[in-house]
């Protein structure tokens, strides 16, 4: 309790980002040459927050601007090729964004020669001096209408009398034109199909949070990056804004994060990645006494936020505590019922591990017909590690009017590919609920007993042995034994991943499906579950990891295996 009462009178904020980057003196340390200067000056000049009052940002929104804006002094290229801004929820992140693509719209943008003393924007000697771009094109991109809006809705109020008649700009709802039409702003959404092939000058992503596989936000995400790629000048940048993403959920932001941080331990090449994150320590409890200095941290400049609102939100037991982590105290966080964190997943990842012709395997199968997953998982009897061979779900863009079915040609194909790549010696396969609709079995009960009749003689270990039911390969989780041993297998599962006894090769969707998976309660202990059971988010590769390991302990346990290791077999089997 004594420890629990030590709350700092003022709470040191996590920072990611050169804008928090303090020198010797205890000063911020603004970046050596940027056109920021010019931004800066620009937009009091022509911006405003309400008529009569003329644009000022914030210190944080300054020192953002002059380092989003830094040049290289040789080449006088930007030193930034895309970029994150990271912050809780009503930071003030859409006004600044706003104002930065008024900038790129119709300001002196792009180096244009170098300050003397004197010059008419105040601009320090030495600094860069800006031009307009003479075909400016900035788009603001996010997967729903309503989120391009929040940004777009701005622009008619933050421009002065002066700017429109100046740059003659027409004020549109989705699409703003200047100088007869030579500049523009445009709103784009979730349509990857037809951004392709633009060439835009500046693009701003909103709330990349919520770009997901299921809305196209990656498809999405990779076109922008290829347009910007392929602009005219090279210049043409990309700037996302983001709250704390859920882990897990595999977005966007979720993505770009984790690539700023492999470039931080040295893992990849930095490509010039911007990213700037305001967050609460990870110290930092959901407790009266921290809440509020917690908040005063991690809002910067923001003063316009309400502290004793938002502390009221976060103490109101109906708003679960991951939640206002996430919005509030901007942590990445997973649910409260989590499984697994994605941390302590990634930290059971051996980079450049991979399956080797003719490994013994063991192989679990967990079917569905449509709505769920069907996947594939080996693991490998000799040391344990785990990797997926095949995940089949509806894919992402696939129309809500059109019936979709679980190849099971291709799933088929994958079961010899695998049998003629490795040496499996269990294979459990569980069919699922799905009925064909053809004649009334089970989606996949044909194609397993297919693989029993196929493959069965080469299996050390089968399914199930007794009785008048035997088969090779089915494993029926319905059946209450088998549940209470895939019960017992969770929780052995989590602890291998926990003690590192567990390795694996980083597989995307796996990963994702085990940080989907929820911690579900039943009467052997807990097992996982989806979130709810419409979730969209899927778990079935989860469940096969989990069936592979239980399955390669039941080997190594079998009859069969200990046979294998007797005196002159010369093998040796380390049970992990």
């Amino acid at each position: 309790m004594a420890a629990e009462a030590q709350v700092p009178d003022v709470v040191e904020p996590f920072t990611l980002g050169p804008t928090w980057k303090r020198g010797p003196d205890g000063r911020f340390v603004l970046p050596e040459f940027t056109l920021g200067w010019q931004a800066l000056a620009w937009t009091k000049t022509y911006l405003q927050h309400y008529v009569g009052k003329e644009w000022q940002y914030t210190n944080e929104q300054a020192r953002l601007t002059l380092w989003w804006y830094a040049m290289d002094p040789v080449t006088h290229r930007f030193l930034w090729r895309d970029g994150v801004i990271q912050r809780l929820k009503g930071h003030g992140k859409d006004p600044l964004i706003a104002t930065w693509g008024a900038f790129e719209f119709v300001g002196p943008c792009r180096f244009g020669g170098i300050a003397d003393e004197g010059n008419e924007w105040d601009v320090p000697a030495g600094q860069p001096l800006g031009v307009q771009h003479p075909a400016a094109w900035v788009q603001m991109a996010a997967v729903s209408q309503d989120q391009t809006r929040n940004t777009m809705t701005l622009f008619p109020s933050i421009f002065t009398k002066r700017a429109i008649e100046e740059y003659r700009i027409d004020l549109g709802k989705e699409i703003i034109y200047a100088d007869k039409g030579r500049a523009r702003i445009e709103a784009v959404t979730s349509s990857p199909r037809a951004l392709e092939g633009g060439r835009p000058t500046a693009t701003y992503l909103n709330e990349t949070h919520h770009w997901v596989e299921s809305n196209q936000g990656h498809e999405m995400a990779a076109v922008i990056e290829r347009n910007a790629t392929k602009s005219a000048d090279g210049q043409s940048r990309t700037m996302a804004i983001t709250n704390a993403y859920e882990p897990g959920e595999d977005s966007v932001a979720e993505r770009t994060r984790e690539a700023f941080e492999a470039v931080q331990a040295g893992r990849t090449v930095d490509t010039g990645l911007f990213y700037d994150s305001l967050e609460a320590p990870a110290e930092a409890k959901l407790t009266e006494e921290w809440i509020r200095p917690t908040l005063l941290a991690v809002r910067g400049d923001s003063t316009w936020l309400d502290v004793d609102r938002i502390a009221a939100s976060i103490l109101d037991v109906r708003n679960p505590p991951s939640r206002s982590r996430r919005f509030w105290f901007n942590q990445i966080t997973a649910a409260e019922d989590a499984f697994l964190a994605p941390y302590e997943w990634d930290a059971c990842r051996v980079e450049g591990a991979s399956l080797q012709q003719g490994d013994e395997v063991v192989l679990f199968f967990d079917g569905s017909k449509s709505d769920d997953a069907t996947g594939l998982v080996a693991c490998r009897v000799s040391d344990g590690f785990v990797t997926a061979l095949g995940v089949w779900q509806r894919p992402a863009n696939w129309p809500s009017d059109v019936p979709w079915r679980v190849p099971r040609e291709e799933v088929d194909g994958t079961v010899d590919q695998v049998f003629a790549d490795y040496r499996p010696i269990a294979f459990f396969a569980d069919p699922g609920a799905g009925h064909d609709d053809a004649d009334g079995e089970r989606y996949w009960d044909g194609y397993i007993d297919a693989w029993a009749q196929r493959y069965g003689k080469k299996l050390k270990l089968k399914a199930v042995t007794g009785g008048t039911n035997r088969h090779a390969v089915l494993w029926d989780m319905r059946d209450r034994r088998r549940q209470q041993a895939f019960t017992e297998a969770v929780d052995r599962f989590y602890r291998d991943v926990l003690e590192r006894q567990l390795t694996h090769d980083g597989h995307r969707v796996l990963r994702q499906h085990v940080a989907n998976a929820r911690r579900r309660t039943n009467q052997w202990g807990y097992t996982i579950g989806k979130e709810h059971r419409e979730s969209a988010r899927k778990i079935d590769l989860a469940v096969c990891a989990i069936g592979a390991r239980m399955l390669r302990r039941m080997v190594l346990n079998s009859t069969a295996w200990s046979k294998r290791g007797k005196p002159g077999k010369g093998r040796v089997v380390v049970l992990r």
